[in-house]
């Protein structure tokens, strides 16, 4: 059974970082395509950044691109996505996802609050 475990979410002023984690049980996450997701409230689930199966080539949505950066660690089973320079559009729920044999899996998200 995949079960994705993030963390790291929480409250950040604009221009802070955050590092959220999620963790990979049930699979092995270098085999698959890993993204994150956020959805903020009153609006469609997007797609933010996705790692490419065993490669390490990360694609990322215009929005975050050269503020957000999304590594995998094999060894750890987990994969990051450490988010700096943040914006008040930046808040939403963050969702870890890994499409396992056509079968998508999602963590239980993570709050990111951007606050003045």
């Amino acid at each position: 059974q995949v079960q994705l475990i993030e963390s790291g979410g929480g409250l950040v002023h604009p221009g802070g970082s955050l590092n959220l984690s999620c963790v990979a049980s049930g699979t092995l996450i270098y085999i698959w395509d890993m993204g994150w997701f956020r959805q903020a409230p009153g609006k469609q689930r997007e797609l933010v950044a996705r790692i490419v199966r065993k490669t390490d080539d990360a694609n990322y949505s215009d929005s975050v691109r050269g503020r957000f950066t999304m590594t995998r660690d094999v060894a750890k089973n987990t994969v990051y996505l450490q988010m700096n320079n943040l914006k008040i559009e930046d808040t939403a729920i963050y969702y870890c996802h890994a499409n396992v044999l056509g079968t998508d899996h999602w963590g239980q998200g993570a709050q990111v609050t951007g606050s003045t």
